[in-house]
């Protein structure tokens, strides 16, 4: 990148010149680097903080639990949706279209990414969360294979795609929702809810799955039962968008709307004001970051999906467990990663997000095959003793990916870019991970396949952990410093004036 004339000028002073024009070029430093006023940092609300991780956690919760039941419903929907035959091939078209969701997910981000920035986030996590409950509840009412033959599973794919196109502006917008309200030295531990939001969805999915199937057998589900999980998302979607639309806009969308109502400094408002969607230039100068994101999500969500959709499968295909015992045990390990998902979102603010993701990533590395080794042994100790050595390198990227994954762009462009560079990466990597794992376990007819993938996985993120900066406690690229009192503030400010000289 060139100097600017500033820059270039103090480059290619002669050092006597510095010597007899201190003041001057004292000046050009000032105005290059001018220093933190107190109306640049933002003192955070700490009840509209509350307000913004609730809302955005619930919709967070609403999206995994209409994710999950498809998922632990998988077999059964297999029987329903399609032609009957070979069990395999039931089940691979059944993952083929959770697949299929998330080929539509880099469109929705490209589109509603752009658009938050547009017309406001908290409109667009509305209308998210509508279509979320609108394609989740519809497939609760598609008639059976048996009844209408091909149009089942047609239609069946057509509400994925809109669950997908969604989606793909949900977590983008969620994060970033959180990350801009949050405090700089508590981004992390408030970051983490989101993800709590994800655990409450999937524990959710798999308790009815399994309150259902306990009292009406898989008879029972096959015939009417499995509808009701996804008819209940109607109701819930309905909550989710009350909250969502009582939510205040952040304070950088209200700065766009109504210049008058928001004084900032002028570097704030220069921040403020080019938030706006611009796919051409995320593209063309932030694609080393880009690569970076995707790598980071790819490795998150490989696991991620293996262990919190994939395992249920596993355990009844592969391992013989009836459906409701592999779902127990699955309730079991997430509600673990419920009771400390928080206290590791504390650790990262304190010790750093690198090295949690690095240990989260290395834990699966390292782990993977001694966890499935231990599940294969098929008794209750030893599966949930393999289920928590994963679940437990999990949630040290659970509890850190929601603060970190913001935190990689500028906020002139970070809600675009992070839906764009999340969902390309959930769409390659994380709703085509039940498919694959089914696959090469088809194809080699080896049940460590997970495993292996997992390693695989886990080694592109541990590259990924080491390329990337730390951002810990620090303010948000392009944005001023944000604290949690008026005290905080004036220390700041305090602690980066000029000591005077005397």
């Amino acid at each position: 990148m060139a100097a600017t004339a500033p820059e270039t000028a103090e480059v290619a002073a002669d050092p006597e010149a510095v010597k007899r024009h201190r003041t001057l070029f004292r000046a050009v430093r000032r105005r290059r680097n001018p220093p933190l006023r107190r109306t640049d940092i933002t003192v955070t609300d700490e009840s509209a903080v509350k307000r913004a991780v609730k809302a955005a956690s619930l919709g967070n919760a609403m999206e995994w639990f209409d994710f999950g039941i498809y998922s632990y419903l998988a077999v059964t929907i297999g029987h329903v949706f399609f032609p009957s035959g070979n069990g395999t091939v039931q089940l691979l078209a059944t993952f083929a279209t959770f697949a299929v969701s998330f080929l539509v997910r880099p469109i929705g981000g490209m589109v509603f990414g752009p658009m938050g920035d547009k017309v406001g986030r908290k409109k667009v996590l509305a209308l998210t969360m509508i279509l979320m409950a609108v394609g989740t509840f519809a497939i609760g009412v598609i008639p059976a294979y048996a009844t209408i033959g091909f149009w089942s599973p047609a239609l069946l794919i057509l509400f994925r795609l809109v669950q997908g196109f969604s989606t793909g502006g949900e977590y983008g917008g969620a994060s970033t929702f959180i990350a801009e309200y949050a405090p700089d030295k508590r981004r992390g531990f408030f970051g983490s809810f989101l993800e709590f939001g994800t655990l409450a969805g999937y524990v959710g999915a798999a308790g009815l799955v399994t309150l259902l199937t306990t009292f009406l057998g898989s008879d029972g589900m096959e015939s009417w039962g499995w509808r009701v999980p996804f008819l209940v998302a109607g109701p819930i979607g309905l909550v989710g968008l009350y909250l969502r639309l009582k939510l205040d806009e952040t304070p950088a969308f209200q700065k766009l709307e109504d210049e008058t109502k928001h004084q900032a400094s002028d570097a704030a408002s220069t921040v403020e004001t080019t938030a706006k969607g611009d796919l051409a230039k995320i593209f063309r100068n932030y694609w080393p970051t880009l690569i970076l994101c995707i790598c980071l999500v790819g490795a998150y969500n490989i696991t991620d999906y293996m262990l919190l959709s994939y395992m249920p499968t596993y355990l009844s295909d592969e391992m013989g467990y009836t459906e409701t015992h592999g779902l127990l045990i699955l309730i079991a390990t997430m509600v673990v990663l419920m009771l400390i998902i928080s206290q590791v979102g504390r650790l990262s603010d304190r010790f750093g997000r690198k090295p949690l993701l690095m240990t989260g990533m290395l834990g699966f590395l390292v782990l993977s095959v001694p966890s499935f080794l231990l599940v294969k042994q098929g008794s209750l100790v030893a599966v949930s003793a393999g289920m928590l050595l994963l679940g437990l390198s999990l949630v040290c990227m659970l509890g850190t990916m929601s603060a970190a994954l913001p935190a990689l762009f500028p906020t002139q462009v970070r809600y675009g870019s992070l839906s764009v560079g999340y969902n390309l990466s959930a769409s390659l990597f994380g709703g085509t991970t039940p498919l694959v794992i089914t696959a090469l376990i088809s194809a080699t007819g080896s049940d460590l396949m997970p495993a292996y993938y997992a390693m695989a996985a886990a080694l592109i993120g541990v590259i990924a952990v080491a390329c990337m900066k730390e951002t810990a406690q620090k303010p948000l690229a392009g944005s001023p410093p944000s604290v949690e009192t008026h005290e905080e503030a004036a220390e700041l400010v305090e602690a980066q004036a000029p000591v005077p000289r005397f």
